[in-house]
């Protein structure tokens, strides 16, 4: 069984839409897709694209779920920054009924067994949590306790946008990356999983995807499209930035 692992895809439909386009050449049997499908400026239309593929497809709920969910209900959200609570916000209001009702759905870890790897844990950020932070340069101690006793070989995680691949607690765990807002060179990333792990980057055509972007209502279309597609944040700005607002 070969897996693609897509997360953060973030309502950019143009990434998702060349991550499909490359892993149908591919071939899988199955999608993981990981949370934060949404908050982001095409939600709908990226909601109901993964709907009518022809193959299994499990989700994840990410933050970015929760924070949606939370908002679509009336209920309080924890303190963000004003661009991140507009964007939730804005994705709220364009969501369905029946989104609120998948979302809610969701798990928040999935366990699969992938031939040639062994027992896979899929979560959002850690086993233990869909919003914690942590990245390759996290020091093992302390994320010896989230990662030990899980019986799994292999763990994959998204939430910080960067891949990576590191063994913590004698468990390897991979950051699938970013489909629609990655840190680092532009693109979408993500995984394939069976009978190895391969990392894959795929590129697209950003000129065309940051017209569709600046056509849409989202609040933020224009920085989405700057700043998440066509020129985004480098891996060193990231990895500062969480190093300073993540697991100690």
């Amino acid at each position: 069984m070969r897996v693609a692992a897509l997360y953060d895809i973030h309502g950019n439909l143009p990434a998702l839409e060349a991550v499909l386009e490359e892993m149908f050449q591919i071939g899988v049997d199955q999608i993981v897709v990981g949370g934060d499908v949404v908050p982001g400026p095409m939600p709908c239309e990226t909601i109901d694209r993964l709907h009518k593929l022809d193959l299994p497809v499990a989700y994840l709920q990410g933050n970015g779920e929760v924070a949606v969910l939370a908002t679509m209900s009336g209920a309080p959200t924890r303190t963000l920054p004003r661009e991140a609570q507009m964007a939730i916000a804005w994705t709220g209001r364009q969501l369905r009924t029946s989104d609120r009702v998948l979302f809610g759905g969701w798990p928040k870890t999935i366990r699969l067994a992938i031939a040639g790897i062994g027992d896979v844990l899929f979560c959002h950020a850690t086993p233990r949590n869909e919003d914690e932070c942590f990245t390759k340069l996290t020091p093992e101690a302390t994320l010896a306790p989230i990662f030990d006793d899980l019986d799994v070989a292999l763990v994959v995680c998204g939430h910080t946008h960067m891949q990576f691949d590191r063994a913590i607690a004698g468990v390897r765990v991979v950051n699938a990356g970013s489909v629609g807002m990655p840190f680092g060179e532009a693109g979408a990333y993500w995984l394939l999983l069976g009978p190895d792990v391969q990392f894959r980057h795929t590129r697209y055509d950003l000129g065309k995807a940051v017209d569709r972007i600046r056509g849409t209502a989202y609040p933020q279309a224009e920085s989405f499209a700057t700043r998440s597609i066509l020129k985004p944040p480098t891996e060193a700005e990231m990895l500062e930035v969480f190093g300073k607002a993540g697991l100690q």
